[in-house]
């Protein structure tokens, strides 16, 4: 899975019947700390995303079980909606906490 952000939207009048009826996303990866991380993408939205919200994508074969596109030609789907994003940098380490309960002692 991919952390993205939505930046846009594709409007096609004329695509393979079997997109019809599906939001498509511009989407552009990012790190976990929100800063951009890649190329764009172009992702079936299945999960109601909007602007400016960060997703979470799945490509290749995953894209095509998510939301009934086994047989579709897509290769990027958002299956999420991410709410936070929480990583151990975000955290003190526990020897961290070890020396600042030591220091003050």
């Amino acid at each position: 899975m991919i952390l993205a952000k939505v930046v846009g939207t594709v409007v096609a009048t004329r695509k393979d019947e079997r997109l019809e009826g599906r939001k498509l996303l511009v989407c552009r990866p990012v790190t976990p700390q929100g800063d951009p991380d890649g190329s764009h993408v172009v992702a079936v939205d299945t999960v109601g995303a909007g602007f400016h919200e960060t997703v979470l994508l799945v490509s290749g074969s995953s894209a095509r079980m998510a939301g009934g596109f086994k047989d579709s030609p897509i290769d990027n789907a958002i299956v999420g909606i991410v709410d936070a994003v929480r990583t151990d940098a975000d955290e003190p380490r526990r020897d961290d906490n070890t020396r600042a309960r030591t220091a003050k002692k």
